[in-house]
């Protein structure tokens, strides 16, 4: 017998962007919809009139005023920072030595890194977030736990071991050799596994030395399906950081490109401070910026270009930057970048911010074609919002003429109350 189950409430999926279209023409909303989930996927959407009629033999779950949409899709976390998340007061440099380090080194013990990968998994998905990519440590068995917490779960995530080899203390150090062996095992024990994707991960050009970036250069070049993930003009101090390390390189870009790591598959983490010549490479080749605004706050890192970025071509999507970033929730990350839109007086609409938190990063994932939105064929990796999970927001709520007006003061005030349900391949978390 197929696991079939029918769920009824609002319905939101996109059709296409909301930043090169109209709004009322990417974004498709029934106010009474149903989605219908066969065997871990979204097998049909539409009236729930219409489905239910189709269906007469499916379980049903009904919420109401509920909003069913595609799970949140984190693009770029460090799940290892889970314990040091709303630490005072640092810049990134600073940052990474008092906090980010020195919890790194405990991610050694396979026991402990298991432990914090499952409590990382919990914490997400209680706030509606179903696929993410995650930097892991240098240590394989960090890798090792964050897949099988996930494996277990059923979700789909991207991560890869965290490569180092200068600029890090004692514990925190691989080598140029070992970053590729280790990478290429960890690559050839998880990668397409179940849900799981490998992603070849070098911090970020301070913490390898260019014969490391070689490597992973050649990494990528021998499994080019892989994504890669690092870190991009993030703050000032870095960028002059960099110079000094790369003294013959252009732009901070270049440190990648030059060892083979500027590619369509690459997720750049940030991109704050592009230079002129950064920006068209990144939009030539059609690489994804991964916008993380509460980071870029809390850490003072500067405002991201998004509605420049945008025009110009390259593949974005949003993230928490957990521990960096403030906030495990992806509501309370869209509406940082909303703050941020409107310091650059460009503020975002709320199918936009909707829009960048699922379809959009799941295109900038590559995974456009199996999560992120509500259509058949899609894996049923979904979240429920109560647009009136608080008397704050339901009493704004209930002065809404149409659904941006009833769901933006979720973005903006609502937490993990706001998220009644969450489905991971189908299955509803409430029911593991």
């Amino acid at each position: 017998m197929r696991d079939t189950v029918l769920l009824l409430g609002q319905t939101l999926s996109f059709d296409t962007s909301p930043f090169g279209t109209a709004v009322q023409d990417a974004a498709r909303h029934e106010r009474r919809g149903a989605v219908l989930i066969e065997n871990g996927k979204v097998a049909a959407t539409g009236r729930a009139e219409d489905l239910c009629a189709a269906h007469p033999q499916a379980a049903r779950r009904d919420f109401g005023d509920g909003l069913i949409m595609a799970g949140f899709v984190d693009a770029h976390v460090h799940y290892p920072q889970t314990g040091i998340i709303a630490s005072w007061g640092k810049r990134l440099i600073d940052w990474l030595e008092s906090y980010t380090f020195p919890e790194e080194v405990r991610f050694a013990d396979p026991a402990y890194a298991r432990q914090v990968a499952a409590r990382y998994l919990d914490l997400t998905a209680s706030h509606g977030t179903t696929t993410m990519a995650s930097f892991c440590t240098i240590h394989p068995a960090s890798v090792d736990a964050f897949f099988a917490e996930a494996q277990a779960r059923g979700q789909r995530v991207v991560a890869g071991k965290t490569c180092m080899d200068r600029n890090a203390p004692e514990g925190l150090r691989d080598t140029a050799q070992s970053a590729y062996d280790d990478s290429r095992a960890l690559l050839q024990r998880w990668h397409g596994v179940d849900r799981l994707e490998y992603a070849i991960t070098p911090r970020f050009s301070p913490t390898s030395t260019p014969e490391q970036l070689e490597a992973m250069g050649a990494l990528w070049a021998e499994h080019p399906a892989c994504l890669m993930q690092t870190h991009l003009s993030e703050q000032t101090d870095e960028i002059a950081w960099v110079k000094e390390l790369f003294p013959k390189a252009r732009d901070y870009l270049e440190t990648y490109e030059m060892f083979g790591l500027l590619g369509e598959r690459g997720l750049y983490g940030h991109a704050i401070h592009l230079e002129p010549r950064e920006r068209a490479a990144l939009s030539e080749i059609g690489a994804s910026l991964i916008h993380c605004p509460t980071s870029n706050t809390f850490i003072g890192s500067g405002l991201f270009d998004m509605a420049g970025l945008i025009a110009e071509g390259p593949r974005i999507g949003l993230a928490t930057d957990t521990g960096g970033g403030s906030s495990f929730s992806m509501l309370r990350t869209m509406a940082a970048a909303y703050e941020i839109g409107q310091l650059r007086h460009s503020p975002l609409h709320p199918a936009q911010l909707l829009w960048l938190a699922t379809a959009g990063s799941a295109a900038a994932l590559h995974m456009g074609d199996r999560i992120g939105n509500l259509a058949p064929g899609i894996e049923a990796d979904l979240v429920v919002l109560d647009l009136a999970s608080t008397p704050d927001i339901a009493q704004r709520t209930e002065r809404a003429d149409d659904l941006w007006e009833a769901v933006f003061p979720t973005i903006m005030m609502g937490d993990d109350r706001a998220v009644s349900e969450v489905f991971i391949a189908g299955r509803a978390i409430s029911e593991r």
